[in-house]
């Protein structure tokens, strides 16, 4: 027995298992999928307004309808929120974990939701945005962090890839529900992926990592045991002075400039407002174009998460970059080509829409190449 004990020996977490909980890969799936909850919330959070912003400019409720002014801040007013959330979330998983954090940032999620359904004035819908967005900022850092930690190397790169898809299958799941569901009705359905993120989160670990930084290395090798079995071992820890190496440094000097980039795609703004885009280019279902844009979304998404290893990020990359740049430039050249069509209607007329098959191809070719970078990014 005690030569068993001495084979499973591990440096830095000590002692190998003895009675505790249930090792294996199911529980490191299982801390995944919970915490993916989080990235779908997101998701619901982003593609909320784009079908709930035409039904606010068109409300008979005076108190709640939109301007074109209201209208853009309802969309954009998350980023504030999120802004903040991603300043909260770094102070919060020193403090508190990354398990707690998570716990934690359901609220303003939920909350945020719940303002925006008793809403009695458009400063209440603000509100409600603004909450969701700071949830959105902790939860974008918290659940790769968590991820990482949990995962061994092996399924690092796979499960990591699961905060975009999920992140992705939110926005498709908002805007199919959008089809079917009033503003309010489509808020209740929001908030359901943060409140299970809540109630699955209390039965999933605390990452080892986190639990040896605070001292606790029994409570560590319990987790770890759970998470990815007895015999794994915890990579070393990262540290400011590790800045100095230039091995380090220009990677992640070029992975935050390849996020700054990508933010200024202005992926964003499309898909906060993709219904309002395809309405002002003249495409009569407007949401079921929406729809379509989630679902490619997703499949993409997929396909870069499966091929990425194999085809490199430096390439896909490359390739993004080209397509996004090709389809902006097409779906410029709608909007351009239609205002001269408009000027050249009769006041009344409807214009020329013979080229509404444009918009949405160029809009499904700029998400089909914006999808990959996030993921090569990671």
């Amino acid at each position: 027995l005690r030569q068993k004990s001495l084979q499973r020996f591990d440096p830095v977490l000590g002692p190998g298992p003895g009675p505790g909980r249930r090792s294996g890969p199911g529980g490191l799936y299982l801390a995944t999928f919970a915490s993916v909850l989080g990235p779908m919330s997101f998701g619901f959070v982003l593609g909320y307004s784009s079908p709930a912003i035409p039904e606010l400019m068109r409300t008979s409720d005076s108190r709640l309808q939109l301007d074109a002014v209201q209208a853009s801040w309802f969309g954009s007013i998350v980023t504030l929120g999120a802004a903040a959330g991603g300043l909260l979330g770094g102070w919060m998983v020193e403090k508190i974990g990354r398990k707690l954090s998570l716990m934690f940032c359901s609220l303003p999620y939920v909350l945020g939701f719940t303002i925006i359904i008793a809403a009695q004035n458009v400063w209440m819908l603000h509100i409600g945005r603004v909450l969701t967005g700071l949830a959105s900022g902790v939860t974008s850092l918290v659940v790769p962090l968590y991820i990482s930690e949990m995962a061994h190397e092996k399924v690092r790169g796979a499960l990591g890839s699961c905060v975009q898809l999920m992140v992705v299958l939110g926005i498709m799941g908002v805007y199919l529900a959008g089809l079917f569901l009033d503003w309010r009705w489509l808020a209740i359905c929001s908030s359901i992926p943060p409140t299970l993120l809540m109630v699955c989160m209390c039965f999933m670990p605390e990452t080892p990592r986190f639990l040896l930084s605070q001292g606790k290395r029994r409570e560590a090798e319990e987790a770890l045991r759970f998470l990815r079995g007895p015999d794994a071992p915890v990579g070393s820890r990262f540290q400011m002075s590790d800045l100095k190496d230039p091995g380090v440094f220009k990677p992640l000097m070029i992975g935050i400039m390849l996020m700054i980039f990508q933010q200024m795609t202005g992926i964003n703004a499309i898909m906060f407002y993709a219904e309002n885009i395809f309405e002002q280019a003249h495409f009569k279902e407007s949401d079921l174009a929406s729809v379509i844009v989630g679902l490619i979304q997703v499949v993409f998404t997929g396909v870069a998460a499966l091929i990425m290893d194999k085809a490199g990020r430096k390439v896909l990359l490359i390739i993004s970059g080209v397509a996004m740049a090709l389809s902006t430039t097409a779906f410029g050249v709608y909007f351009y080509l239609m205002s001269k069509l408009h000027s050249a209607t009769t006041p009344g007329e409807e214009p020329h829409t013979d080229l509404t098959w444009l918009a949405l191809a160029s809009m499904a070719f700029f998400i089909s190449g914006e999808i990959t970078s996030p993921l090569q990014s990671r």
